[in-house]
């Protein structure tokens, strides 16, 4: 199934959880937290101006983003998890 947002809203695949803490603690999955970064999957149209114009996103699919600890509505779909959120609860585009 093809799933593809509205307006300004982006899917997002959040990135794998750490399991590892950095000095080889194991965290087990109640006490790990989810990631705040992953990749956008697909985007809307554009934001509607009040003039009734679209801005186009500034993201595009493929875009590995930051974005809010709360951000974003969880959805599964086919089986995978993944976000729908506004282009405004992005924080950053990762680059390099």
């Amino acid at each position: 199934m093809k799933i593809r947002p509205l307006h300004d809203r982006v899917l997002v695949k959040r990135a794998s959880e750490e399991n590892v803490s950095r000095g080889g603690i194991v965290i087990p999955d109640s006490a790990a937290e989810k990631p705040v970064r992953g990749e956008v999957i697909a985007v809307g149209k554009g934001k509607l101006a009040d003039d009734g114009s679209v801005r186009t996103l500034e993201v595009k699919a493929g875009d590995s983003i930051l974005f809010g600890k709360y951000s974003g509505t969880e959805v599964k779909v086919d089986g995978e998890e993944y976000l729908v959120m506004r282009e405004d609860d992005i924080i950053a585009v990762l680059q390099g």
